[in-house]
């Protein structure tokens, strides 16, 4: 996909303790004020929010005195929100597309915007021959975790994509959170995939 790096946009940040990729499933239970007026507003408008990984703070705002945040996000989409009771929301949502902030300021609410452009989507690339233990064993790990009741990935999948697999393998995988923003934003797909099965053979889960 082409993209205009000229293009700025405004972006509604929500920073967590976890790094979302494109194409990845995020579960969300929100109730403070400023989330929950900004789901609001998304759900009415159509609209995404931008979640960032945090380096330094809470989630839950305490005066946001002491918060950074990673420069490189990913655009969040709606799929569902659910209300348990007033005041808290269950949502879940697709990661879409990355971008890199501008500029960020804090609005009066406390929500954070940036001014962000987007990043390039992964090119259409398929797993080479020596990567494709990576994707038999991704396909077991699925199986597994449905066995478990546990189904932490949207369909459809696509075993036969580089970048959809390294994407999945980096939110399953122990590993530390920056280690996982620094994955999100390698610009090429083979090379994230690479880097995975590294890391699958170093602890024997792909031989």
């Amino acid at each position: 996909m082409t993209v205009d790096p000229t293009a700025s946009f405004r972006v509604p940040l929500f920073p967590l303790q976890s790094v979302l990729f494109p194409g990845g499933l995020l579960s969300l239970r929100v109730f403070e004020a400023r989330y929950l007026d900004l789901i609001g507003d998304c759900l009415r408008e159509g609209r995404r929010f931008g979640v960032v990984a945090l380096r330094k703070g809470s989630e839950v705002n305490k005066g946001d005195r002491d918060v950074a945040f990673e420069s490189v996000g990913c655009e969040a989409e709606l799929i569902d929100v659910d209300s348990e009771r007033p005041g808290i929301l269950h949502v879940r949502c697709r990661g879409v597309q990355r971008f890199r902030t501008d500029q960020v300021a804090q609005e009066a609410n406390h929500l954070w915007v940036a001014h962000a452009r987007h990043l390039p989507q992964d090119e259409p690339t398929l797993p080479t021959g020596d990567l494709l233990g990576s994707a038999k064993g991704l396909a077991n790990a699925i199986a597994t975790l449905k066995q478990q009741g546990n189904e932490p990935f949207l369909e459809p999948y696509q075993f036969d994509s580089a970048g959809w697999l390294a994407n999945r393998w980096c939110e399953i995988l122990p590993i530390p959170l920056a280690a996982k923003q620094k994955l999100m934003e390698l610009p090429d797909p083979l090379v994230r995939l690479k880097l995975v099965d590294d890391f699958l053979r170093s602890k024997g889960v792909v031989a």
